[in-house]
């Protein structure tokens, strides 16, 4: 394990990406004496908010990127679909965690599966799909149910078709555009629950336990931890989330999403930063997973990850934006609610405008707690 020299407050971190994660961290990494630069394709960015330099640039800009990373100790990034180009070429000139063969393998469902399957780590059945021609071999292979799923640049459901024969799976491949896809069984599931971990440049491992998660139109919905799975299936998705992390030489924070079968836990997908269902350790944890992210890009010791109280938390997308004179008073009468928002400029359906959580005594109660905070606006 190669050991990095730690990197002190009062250093500069650059983030490549500017949304709600790179805000978050940003918080952390502020609160605990660091700057923070972001580079993006936009400005006012919920990023470039809380930071201390936000930088507009495209990624393709290597000219800007480079200047950027110069300016910088280390660089990390809050979303996956930077190009690799980009992180390499901010790596010539700051130390990119995780690295950028982290982000090569997790940015693309082929790599990523094809990474997971070689190494043993379970996946539902999958067939690479070029050609309309492909589609036949794998239906018949893994069964006329399946999922297609682009190769590339997908998350929160983009890019993704339910087909349930030859001609829908046809008709599915057209609709996204004849791209380079992945044909994925369909997996029956009890539920679905993510590990989200951090992993130290001195191969220390952390993790927030199993967190359950519920799923509308392919947008987490509602999280919940601890998530209420059996002491066993915990375990074994631990395992399998350390395993992965170690295999990947992960510095930093990723999330392992699962599918919970009567068979174990089987791997969905794989989040390279701070994720989604995380977001309750902000309040619920002693170090939250933006926190921990820092601390490992650092190279400093990882914080616990203690829960303080059982939490759940809720999205706010930007449908609930049309309704108008929110009632954020009625929403936060409940003195166990916290609310965190984004600072997007412009709500759109489906557009993650902030989250709620909400502590209690059980998980259930905090589950409840705060989905009665969400109706209440």
């Amino acid at each position: 394990m190669k050991k990095f020299m730690p990197i002190l407050p009062g250093a500069a971190i650059g983030v490549l990406g500017s949304g709600q994660l790179g805000r978050m961290f940003a918080i952390a990494a502020r609160r605990m004496g660091y700057r923070v630069h972001t580079l993006s394709p936009d400005s006012d960015t919920p990023t470039g908010q809380v930071a201390d330099v936000e930088i507009k640039a495209s990624y393709a800009d290597l000219d800007a990127v480079r200047r950027f990373a110069k300016n910088v100790q280390a660089v990390t990034f809050e979303f996956e679909n930077i190009p690799f180009t980009t992180a390499e070429a901010a790596a010539r000139f700051a130390p990119i965690r995780p690295s950028g063969n982290v982000l090569h393998i997790t940015q693309h469902r082929l790599r990523e599966k094809t990474f997971l399957h070689t190494h043993g780590f379970p996946v539902t059945r999958f067939h690479v799909i070029r050609a309309e021609s492909d589609l036949d071999i794998a239906l018949k292979a893994i069964g006329p149910k399946a999922v297609l799923k682009t190769a590339g640049f997908g998350y929160d459901g983009k890019g993704q078709r339910l087909v349930s024969s030859l001609g829908s799976a046809k008709k599915a491949f057209r609709d996204l555009g004849n791209k380079e896809c992945v044909l994925e069984a369909f997996v029956n599931f009890e539920c679905e629950m993510s590990v989200v971990a951090a992993r130290g440049s001195d191969g220390a491992f952390v993790h927030y336990g199993v967190i359950r998660n519920d799923h509308k139109n392919h947008i987490l919905d509602v999280s919940m931890a601890p998530g209420g799975i059996s002491s066993r299936q915990t375990k074994r998705a631990i395992e399998i989330t350390r395993g992965v992390l170690e295999k990947l030489d992960v510095v930093g924070v990723m999330c392992v999403e699962f599918f919970l079968t009567d068979k174990g836990p089987v791997i969905n997908e794989l989040a390279p930063r701070p994720h989604n269902s995380g977001h309750l350790t902000v309040d619920a944890c002693i170090t939250s997973q933006f926190e921990q992210q820092l601390r490992a890009v650092c190279g400093l010791p990882l914080g616990s990850t203690a829960y303080l109280r059982p939490a759940a938390m809720v999205n706010l997308l930007g449908d609930i934006w049309k309704r108008r004179n929110l009632r954020w008073a009625e929403t936060l009468k409940d003195p166990d609610i916290k609310l965190h928002l984004y600072g997007k400029a412009e709500a759109r359906t489906g557009r993650k405008m902030g989250h709620l959580t909400a502590l209690a005594d059980t998980p259930e109660l905090a589950r409840r707690k705060a989905l009665n905070a969400r109706a209440r606006l």
